[in-house]
């Protein structure tokens, strides 16, 4: 199912990294029409103060002004990471390291300084937007990471089932998954349980028949 188009910012929350508070051009006017709350941390020692741990992605936005650096903290070297909440490059300088540097704080949108009160829609339905659509992905690719990892061990709880039962790979298969929707779980979730409990009993039998017998009491003379 593909993500539903943000096109109501209403209730949102930005937050805008920039040394010149109120100078960016139009920017936070435009942001209240829209029913958008604009709010500025505070810069200390060149970092901004930014409650990431309150952030909420589907009402929070970052706004980065391009030219200060590493104001955000946000340095995403995985090509695959995402920021917290969408971020809106402010574009001053347009050098590429300047580019670049917004990019990997995640910009999925940029605004030219000073914004025009035209350009801010735009860049909100543009960064939201394909903030959520790369939020999706992310998460399928984990998911699909997820079974691939899981497949193992439904190959391994199919064995142990045939070693045990005498079934075919297709009957064992068959049981395995009409087990995992009895229980209500994933088959890959289930089968790396049963492998899991499968593995703690061979080893707790293996503990039991190795063990030395404990010695009696030595008897009287």
């Amino acid at each position: 199912m593909s993500a539903r188009l943000v096109q109501n910012f209403k209730g949102g929350r930005a937050f805008i990294v920039t040394a010149t508070p109120g100078l960016e051009g139009a920017l936070a006017p435009t942001l209240a029409r829209l029913g958008v709350e604009s709010l500025y941390p505070r810069l200390v020692n060149g970092r901004a103060e930014i409650p990431f741990e309150t952030l909420r992605p589907e009402r929070d936005m970052l706004f980065v002004d391009g030219d200060l650096e590493g104001a955000v903290g946000l340095e995403l070297e995985d090509a695959e990471a995402l920021p917290p909440v969408p971020v809106i490059g402010l574009v001053g300088v347009e050098a590429p390291s300047r580019l670049k540097a917004l990019v990997h704080v995640g910009a999925t949108a940029f605004l030219r300084k000073p914004v025009h009160g035209g350009a801010v829609y735009a860049a909100l339905f543009m960064g939201i937007n394909q903030f959520q659509l790369r939020s999706q992905m992310c998460a399928r690719f984990e998911a699909l990471q997820a079974r691939q990892r899981g497949r193992r061990f439904v190959f391994q709880a199919t064995l142990q089932v045939m070693a045990r039962t005498g079934l075919d790979e297709d009957q064992a298969y068959a049981q395995l998954r009409h087990e995992s929707m009895r229980t209500r779980q994933a088959l890959e979730v289930y089968c790396e349980d049963f492998v899991k409990r499968h593995h703690k009993t061979a080893t707790a039998s293996l503990r039991s028949e190795g063990a030395p017998p404990r010695p009696g009491k030595p008897k009287a003379m």
